[in-house]
């Protein structure tokens, strides 16, 4: 193993030897702990082709994911269907930026709605040989394979990566972006090409996913910053700033005029309180009072205490503990899984005198952690452009030790690299035994096989498939069809449909001020602007019995039957034809 020499970035002008590409650090040849053994390098190499084969088997499955069918596929397949794009002011998902929905368009106008989760995935295979091309600079060919093999086997990058989502888009873009900085800075600030990549770079991350906003942030203050520290010109610095943000901007404009024209706030529907009363409408307070907006601030401190009973230690730990205690699909356990790999190795790549970028990629990740976690609920999906960094410091921690050992243990060192590679086995098995649930819980082979058919699967992953399937066949050409509790799953129906998922508690308080006669509740729910429902019948019951009186609940449930009629039922979900 090769060591690293720290290196400050040269001013422009100055005499400075030129770093490969995506380091700063070079290589010397003493104290050179011996690469890993070749079985290593070959079990690592065929642990990351069964990953990509695993990958690649499970997106040949019809979609289900949950924000594919909300968002993602369904206002791509929107746009077809009315030949082009058009408003859904129903659905407020659709004004966030879509850079790589879009790359959706393509397949899905011919008929494949399989394609984008391959794209999506190709994303995640993009990001990691990013880690690896940074990694093989600095540490040689083995190491970083591992860091491929750390990030790309995540738990939470597995899920992804079968899904036609967008978060590993915002992830690649991201990196991207501070890796071409990073190379404008080691070569002394002389190649503006770089920064220009950069800039470009997180405009399409911008133009992703609005989280990509925190590491936009993050890198635009770090170029001014450092720029002045390493050179002493701090006008200069606020000039590459100022490009920085310009080049930014201007690349992910499109969805923020877009949105600016259609709402009056650029960034809808984030902050749309500020901008309604930015406009002369509700003041900030009232805004909050209704429930539009998401969480923030100090707030996920109370909501964890009062929610899961969290004390204040436990709240403290948490940049330790949502790298072990995961969970997919609980809001508790960070709506995800990463690997305690991280916890435990990262902070050894800061034992020694090497740092390289380390430093910098600690600040990164406190500041988009910090950030997600005071503007949103946490969750690992909000904070994945930090993985890629991660798995650069863990690997190069890894790497810090066994060089350690191999310089003092003597006798005992084949021992000691022994158990430290055996325990990074260990941690990594758990993202293979966790691969191989996820094969299990999707069941594959019967549908590749032929064995199952595409309605068969659907209907096993699915639970609101069936009724969807009647409605595609039995409801007239002109019905509309109003999803209330459904999450806004609306990708597989084939008749025009409404929601407002984000809404749904004052659509049940509605309900109620409606309750009074039929009359009065079959006009509201016709207002709503659909001619049939499709609920899903205890998420209904239990919305009306959490947002008004228990006693009235009786009454208006009554009601509301003598409203609808019902034409099928099939796994908790009801269609009915609005009377």
């Amino acid at each position: 193993m090769r060591a690293l020499k720290d290196r400050t970035p040269a001013a422009p002008g100055k005499n400075s030897r030129r770093a490969s590409a995506f380091c700063d650090d070079t290589r010397s040849r003493s104290n050179d702990t011996a690469e890993l053994p070749r079985p290593v390098r070959m079990l690592i190499a065929g642990t990351l082709a069964l990953v990509f084969a695993a990958e690649a088997l499970l997106c040949l499955m019809p979609p289900v994911s949950r924000d594919a069918l909300i968002h993602h596929l369904a206002i791509p397949k929107l746009w077809i269907r009315h030949g082009g794009w058009f408003e859904t002011p129903w659905a407020e998902f659709s004004y966030f930026p879509m850079n790589v929905d879009l790359l959706y368009l393509v397949p899905l106008a011919f008929g494949n709605d399989v394609l984008p989760a391959f794209i999506h995935m190709l994303f995640g295979w993009a990001t990691g040989y990013l880690v690896y091309r940074y990694l093989r600079e600095q540490t040689g060919r083995t190491w970083a394979l591992l860091g491929l093999l750390a990030f790309a086997s995540t738990p939470m990058i597995l899920r992804l990566s079968i899904t036609a989502y967008v978060d590993l888009g915002m992830i690649f873009f991201t990196t991207a972006s501070v890796l071409a900085y990073l190379r404008w800075r080691d070569g002394g600030y002389k190649e503006a090409r770089w920064i220009s990549a950069s800039a470009v770079f997180m405009g399409l991350a911008a133009g992703t996913k609005y989280n990509a906003f925190i590491s936009w942030a993050f890198l635009n203050g770090a170029i001014v910053f450092l720029y002045a520290r390493d050179t002493g010109r701090q006008l200069q610095a606020l000039r590459w700033g100022t490009l920085f943000f310009l080049v930014t901007l201007a690349v992910v404009s499109p969805w923020l005029v877009k949105n600016l024209i259609l709402k009056g706030n650029p960034v809808y529907p984030l902050m749309d309180g500020l901008f309604t009363f930015i406009h002369g409408g509700r003041e900030p307070a009232a805004f909050l009072v209704a429930g539009d907006a998401p969480s923030g601030g100090f707030s996920f401190i109370r909501n964890r205490m009062l929610l899961y009973g969290e004390n204040a230690w436990q709240i403290l730990l948490l940049p330790l503990r949502i790298f072990y205690e995961g969970g997919d699909h609980s809001p508790q356990h960070f709506d995800g899984i990463l690997n305690p790999l991280y916890a435990v190795a990262i902070p050894f790549a800061f034992t020694g005198h090497r740092k390289g970028h380390r430093l910098f990629f600690l600040y990164l990740i406190a500041f988009v952690f910090t950030v997600s976690t005071l503007t949103a609920d946490l969750r690992i999906r909000y904070i994945l452009p930090i993985l890629p960094f991660a798995a650069i410091l863990a690997v190069l921690g890894i790497r810090n030790v066994l060089e350690w050992m191999g310089l003092r243990l003597n006798r005992t060192r084949n021992v000691a690299t022994g158990a430290v590679l055996t325990g990074v086995a260990l941690l990594l098995a758990m993202n293979l035994l966790y691969l191989g649930n996820l094969v299990a819980e999707v069941r594959p082979m019967p549908y590749i096989l032929g064995e199952e058919s595409r309605d068969g699967f659907l209907s096993r992953q699915v639970g609101s498939y069936q009724a969807v399937a009647y409605i595609n066949r039995h409801l007239p050409q002109d019905a509309v069809v109003y999803l209330l509790y459904m999450g806004g799953r609306g990708y597989y129906l084939e008749r025009e449909y409404l929601h407002h998922a984000w809404r749904e508690p004052g659509i049940v308080r509605g309900i109620r001020r409606a309750s009074s006669d039929t009359e009065t509740l079959s006009a509201y729910l016709k207002s709503l602007g659909g001619t049939h429902l499709l609920v899903q019948k205890d998420l209904l019951l239990k919305a009306l019995e959490d947002n008004i009186p228990r006693e009235e609940v009786g009454r208006v449930v009554g009601t509301l039957a003598q409203c609808l009629d019902k034409l099928h039922e099939s796994n908790g979900h009801a269609v009915y034809r609005i009377r």
